[in-house]
């Protein structure tokens, strides 16, 4: 996780002149408990789902900035994408979800998650798009945060979380037996994408044509077409 934490502080450094954003963070250790941890382990095409985090503060000091860092691939820039090994690529990350526009959201209690759409956005991106921060959190509060997804490319991926109590790695959070604040999903995309399309909000839609079905994601990146696994160049069916 060194990694994570170098480029966190790699982009606070780069958020231009001035004091840094981080300057007053306290150091220390910070207790956690993840109360929720959600996320569908199989999935398909066009299927969107949704990525459920809940943590709470269950020591008795205030976390400076809650921070959950989000990704499959390390090297990748954006959280839900993997890179092309290829180089001199322009753009090499290769999207393996579509994060929703305005998303990620926090859920109130008694709120289905389908009814997020039309709540305000947590506001949580930072100057590294892989860690989101929701400020400060006080002793016995919690946050939950939902990312609202598409998968967009077939096969079996592992998507890991961190969780942090700063975005310097300074305040570190810890659980009850003082290990990191971690977890993952080992999820198995299906090829086999279902009936739908994307309407004038952005949604999915889905493309009837003479080599099959492909559907279209309209997310944070703008359009991302969908390619069925039968149909992906030979040597990527099946893998990240």
């Amino acid at each position: 996780m060194a990694l994570l934490t170098g480029l966190m502080v790699a982009g606070l450094a780069a958020c231009g002149g001035g004091e840094r954003q981080d300057a007053d963070e306290p150091s220390g250790e910070f207790p956690v408990e993840i109360v929720t941890s959600e996320f569908p382990t199989r999935q398909r095409l066009a299927e969107t789902s949704f990525l459920r985090l809940a943590v709470s503060n269950s020591g008795d000091r205030t976390i400076p900035n809650l921070a959950i860092t989000i990704f499959i691939d390390r090297a990748a820039i954006r959280p839900f994408s993997v890179r092309d090994p290829q180089e001199d690529l322009a753009a090499p990350d290769r999207p393996v979800w579509v994060l929703e526009n305005d998303y990620p959201k926090l859920a109130r209690p008694g709120t289905e998650l389908t009814e997020l759409d039309g709540a305000p956005t947590a506001g949580a991106e930072t100057a590294n798009s892989k860690t989101f921060a929701f400020g400060p959190l006080g002793p016995g509060e919690d946050v939950d945060a939902v990312w609202k997804v598409t998968p967009v490319r077939p096969g079996d991926f592992t998507l890991r979380y961190r969780i942090d109590a700063g975005l310097t790695g300074k305040a570190k959070a810890i659980t009850f037996d003082d290990s990191p604040p971690t977890g993952e999903f080992a999820v198995r995309i299906s090829s086999v994408p279902p009936q739908t399309r994307v309407n004038d909000q952005g949604e999915v839609v889905v493309i009837q044509g003479k080599r099959g079905t492909a559907a279209v994601v309209q997310g944070k990146e703008g359009p991302v077409v969908i390619v069925p696994e039968s149909e992906l160049p030979e040597g990527e069916q099946g893998s990240p």
